[in-house]
């Protein structure tokens, strides 16, 4: 809830942190300006790179009241723009889910080692990035409170589509999921496709996980950007409220 005579203030920067094997890598940070303490947030970026929407939305959740940090998983693969970054990234095909995931966990330690936080990390992924989210939140011991996957395909995965950088589906370590995870998807998406969001949510249940679902009509991937044509506005709008209400429940 917004006041008109509230302070408001937020820092935004880039910053370097340890990644996997102790890489040095970049990362954008957000918080509010203020003592906090604040809770933290983990962004991870989808196969379009880290891009000008990750930078927005992890001020947004600045705005919103968390400490967002944004680590680029494409830094080994050199620099330029995001396009042509991801572009070799793709050639390559993918980075390996070992490194992905131990980036995000240095991202995770790095907002723990901050004196405003409350103690509490969410991390928030959408498409490849909603994946690494998922894998990461069950393999990093003592990592993370809550999980927000929007439209992560390749949670389910067939055994043809395993491969020597993504070598088990995210989906056979559910057992592991120890954080509370939101699920948001398109009824016209690919990847997932909804029959696969159901495999995913059996498993879920099946395990006995805290997990909410929703699944939105007429929208296909990636429907929160706005800048493409599968942009979805009512959807959009109720799934970032969907986000805040499972984010402060289990963070603030």
């Amino acid at each position: 809830m917004y006041t008109t005579d509230q302070y408001e203030g937020m820092l935004a920067e880039t910053v370097t942190i340890a990644g996997h094997n102790g890489d040095v890598i970049n990362a954008y940070l957000a918080r509010p300006l203020g003592k906090g303490p604040f809770p933290g947030v983990v962004l991870i970026h989808h196969m379009p790179g880290w891009d000008e929407w990750y930078r927005e939305a992890t001020r947004k959740f600045a705005h919103h009241g968390y400490v967002a940090i944004s680590p680029n998983l494409y830094f080994r693969a050199g620099h330029g723009t995001p396009e042509d970054v991801t572009a070799a990234v793709r050639a390559e095909g993918g980075v390996p889910d070992q490194q992905a995931v131990g980036d995000i966990a240095g991202a995770m330690r790095y907002l723990r080692s901050l004196p405003y936080l409350n103690g509490k990390v969410g991390v928030f992924g959408t498409c490849s990035g909603g994946r690494h989210a998922v894998l990461a939140a069950s393999l990093v011991p003592d990592g993370f409170d809550a999980v927000v996957d929007c439209w992560g395909g390749g949670v389910v995965m067939a055994e043809s589509d395993l491969t020597d950088k993504r070598p088990v589906a995210p989906i056979d370590y559910t057992a592991q999921l120890h954080a509370p995870i939101l699920g948001l998807f398109g009824d016209q998406d690919r990847s997932p496709t909804p029959e696969q969001v159901a495999i995913h949510e059996a498993e879920l249940r099946k395990h006995g996980k805290a997990y909410e679902f929703h699944m939105y009509a007429d929208a296909g991937h990636g429907f929160f950007y706005y800048d493409r044509p599968n942009y979805r506005q009512a959807q959009t709008m109720e799934g970032w409220q969907k986000i805040w209400a499972f984010l402060g429940n289990h963070l603030a």
